[in-house]
């Protein structure tokens, strides 16, 4: 979730909403993080190798942090043990960072990335760290510029490595950037506007909660799933890369290929990565 220049809190999104990331934890029982940003721009997560639906400390501070974008994710893991170094989001040189998907040939991705003198990032084993890794080291190769960094790893990986999904979101203090790439995984958007607009309540067969702050202000959701009714959210591209500006202006980008160069297919994947696959990811 982006909320722009004023600090707010997720917990509606996190806690209750429908298909909230603790109700998607029933799917993802490897782990559960949750990051953001202190007013001064500092990235805080708090992670464990748990379901977020048994995870204390996940609902303590789903309810009580505050900042300007929160990045969540429950794992099924599908590279790497259940430890806090392989859990979601991941933090580097100030930006959080979460995935949904596999990529193959990790031995190629490190060499690149240390090429690319991204050398000492990697801390775990997950495929999704290294996607970062390169992300990190092309962005610093681009002298900071993110949207060209992110471009440079992601063409490469789509040329050169094989790909089953590479969904995945990326924020800085004051910016985010999602991708889906390729089809195979949904991902979706949800422009909240500025001001109260119908009723502060959001009701389904489940539940009905109040939602105070994004009531009366504007904020962007991303999410793997509707996790509510709102006729709002929209189904992000197949390829598109969306950049939600601190501002809260939102654009769209196309930069990669229509395809990844090697795809795989579920059967191409070993039963741990197609299980995690089956299950309710959520970015």
């Amino acid at each position: 979730m982006h909320a722009g220049p004023e600090p707010t809190k997720a917990s509606f999104w996190l806690l209750q909403a429908p298909d909230s990331l603790v109700k998607q934890s029933r799917y993802e029982p490897d782990g559960a993080g949750i990051g953001t940003f202190t007013v001064a721009g500092v990235p805080v997560i708090s992670k464990e190798p748990l379901s977020a639906l048994h995870d204390s400390t996940f609902a303590y501070e789903a309810k009580h942090l505050e900042g300007t974008t929160f990045l969540a994710h429950v794992r099924y893991a599908s590279t790497g043990g259940h430890t806090v170094e392989n859990t979601h989001p991941f933090e580097q040189d100030g930006r959080l960072f979460a995935h949904n998907g596999v990529v193959h040939g990790l031995g190629e991705l490190d060499d690149r990335i240390e090429l690319r003198g991204g050398s000492g990032l990697v801390l775990g084993q997950t495929d999704s760290e290294r996607i970062f890794a390169l992300i990190t080291a092309e962005i610093r190769q681009a002298g900071g510029d993110v949207e060209t960094g992110m471009t440079a790893a992601l063409t490469w990986i789509a040329a050169t490595r094989p790909v089953y999904s590479l969904n995945l979101i990326l924020a800085s203090p004051t910016d985010l950037w999602v991708l889906r790439y390729p089809e195979t995984h949904e991902l979706y958007v949800l422009e909240k506007p500025d001001g109260h607009h119908g009723s502060p309540h959001v009701r389904s067969s489940r539940i009905r909660a109040h939602v105070p702050v994004l009531a009366n202000g504007r904020a962007v959701i991303i999410a793997t799933e509707k996790m509510n009714e709102d006729p709002g959210w929209r189904l992000l591209l197949p390829g598109e890369l969306l950049h939600v500006e601190r501002s809260m202006a939102v654009s769209s980008s196309f930069p990669l290929p229509d395809s990844p160069a090697i795809p795989l297919g579920l059967a191409d994947l070993d039963a741990t990565a197609a299980a995690s696959q089956h299950s309710l990811p959520a970015v």
